[in-house]
């Protein structure tokens, strides 16, 4: 518990109105979508970069633990209190997009502005921000560069790391360092605005973004592909991209998720339907988007596809996509519990890597519904268990680290776009040596001595 003196001292600095530490609040900043549960001390609202500058000073001065917060939607814990301390809100106040720039084709937000309020607001003029989470309606850009979020349309159009120009921040000492610019070639100095993105909070507070636009394609259809089995989808997926065909997603769902979808949701699909790919593509002419569809048309029935459809207007586009959103809460007939993670493979190791997933899966008597990001390689594993059988659950682990080992094995990662935060810190020595690990503490160090910034997270010391 933060001393009263704290409390009164940080009052000062942002005003009685933007610190609380009643237990509603406590409450609401406790937790993420990972469901566990860290209150912290008190909640801190910043109005601007001063306020961030002055609160970290006091912190660090005082050894008090702050852990910085956009909307608290992450699945691995990065924005939880885990150490108690103050949570640093942006939202509140830090929302604002200050500037779209026509002529250099860029954005300047605050990290606190809602993901998809940036989307439309450039969109609006004929921009385009590509970055699309699962949680674009209520995440913020500053904890999708903390996460380096990706989302659907990462086949073609890659990840919020591929967007961010620049970034302002704030060391744990005050320190106001600019990284970046908004310029198209920048080679002067270190790239620690590349070291900040996926940073997950630990080093420097965001308090400036400046993202690269592109231009909005005006032509957009939907397509999907039905497959026999889960291998025939993953050679298609390749296959296909290596034809030529460029895609703004290729989503994955294997036969476990076609099952759900049927039996919860009522989904039509052909009986022996085993995987299923849908995607979208995009151009500026429609003749661009009627020669993408002929090439992953003709590339999925060459690698047994039963069907290729395309949605002809938004009603069916709709249609289709709306298996894809509804993967996730369908497979809850599996299991009371999943244990969700996004793991990333090169492309060509797809059918590798689900064909041993399923063997993990069955060893321990699990079904493991697979979905997720075939276009760029990131699966979601869904290990489904019984979330009130302690033995299950410890099961479920253990398959979770035998599919991590598997995967970095096949050339992989332990995230594709969740991040490591506090769920996945346990496994970071599956993915990195020790000298690589060291080097990770050793630039946290750097930026953060006293380590008052988000400690524990990321496998870094608490």
């Amino acid at each position: 518990m933060l001393d009263p003196k704290h409390i009164k001292a940080l009052e000062d600095l942002v005003g009685k109105e933007n610190i609380y530490s009643d237990k509603a609040h406590l409450i609401a900043y406790s937790y993420d979508a990972t469901r566990t549960r860290f209150e912290p001390d008190a909640v801190v609202f910043p109005r601007d970069e001063e306020d961030v500058s002055r609160i970290l000073v006091y912190c660090n001065h005082h050894g008090i633990v702050i852990t910085p917060r956009g909307a608290g939607s992450g699945f691995t814990g990065g924005a939880l209190p885990t150490s108690g301390g103050i949570i640093l809100a942006m939202e509140k106040h830090m929302n604002k997009i200050l500037e779209i720039d026509m002529e250099n084709m860029v954005a300047v937000i605050q990290p606190g502005v809602i993901n998809m309020d940036l989307q439309k607001a450039v969109e609006e003029i004929g921009l385009f921000y590509p970055p699309d989470p699962a949680s674009e309606a209520y995440s913020t850009i500053g904890g999708n560069v903390s996460e380096n979020a990706g989302g659907m349309r990462a086949a073609k159009y890659g990840i919020t790391k591929d967007y961010v120009m620049a970034l302002r921040a704030v060391r744990p000492n005050g320190d106001i360092i600019r990284a970046g610019k908004r310029t198209i070639k920048d080679v002067a100095g270190y790239n620690i605005a590349g070291i900040l993105i996926a940073s997950e909070g630990t080093l420097a507070v965001l308090t400036e973004i400046t993202v690269k636009l592109i231009p909005k394609p005006k032509f957009t259809k939907a397509y999907m592909g039905i497959f026999p089995s889960v291998d025939d989808a993953m050679n298609a997926v390749f296959k296909s991209l290596a034809a030529g065909a460029n895609p703004v997603a290729m989503e994955f769902m294997d036969d476990l998720v076609v099952q759900a979808l049927k039996e919860k949701l009522g989904v039509e699909l052909p009986e022996d339907a085993g995987a299923l790919l849908i995607g979208d593509v995009d151009g500026n002419v429609a003749e661009e988007v009627a020669f993408q569809l002929e090439i992953l048309g003709r590339s999925f029935k060459e690698n047994g596809a039963q069907e290729f459809v395309i949605a002809n207007d938004a009603k069916e586009r709709e249609e289709l996509w709306y298996a894809r959103r509804n993967a996730s809460p369908s497979i809850t007939i599996f299991g009371s519990k999943k244990l969700n993670e996004d793991i990333s493979v090169p492309r060509s190791m797809l059918p590798e890597a689900l064909k041993r997933i399923y063997a993990i899966g069955n060893k321990y008597g699990f079904k493991v519904p697979c979905f997720g990001h075939a276009g760029d390689g990131n699966i979601h594993v869904n290990v489904m268990v019984d979330g009130s059988d302690e033995r299950q659950l410890e099961k479920g682990h253990k398959a979770i680290e035998e599919i991590f080992e598997m995967v970095v094995e096949l050339g992989g990662t332990l995230s594709g776009e969740h991040g490591i935060g506090t769920s996945k810190a346990p496994f970071m020595n599956i993915a990195f040596n020790e000298v690589e690990l060291a080097l990770f503490k050793d630039i946290k160090k750097a930026f953060d001595p006293n380590n008052i910034l988000n400690p524990g997270k990321m496998g870094l010391p608490d």
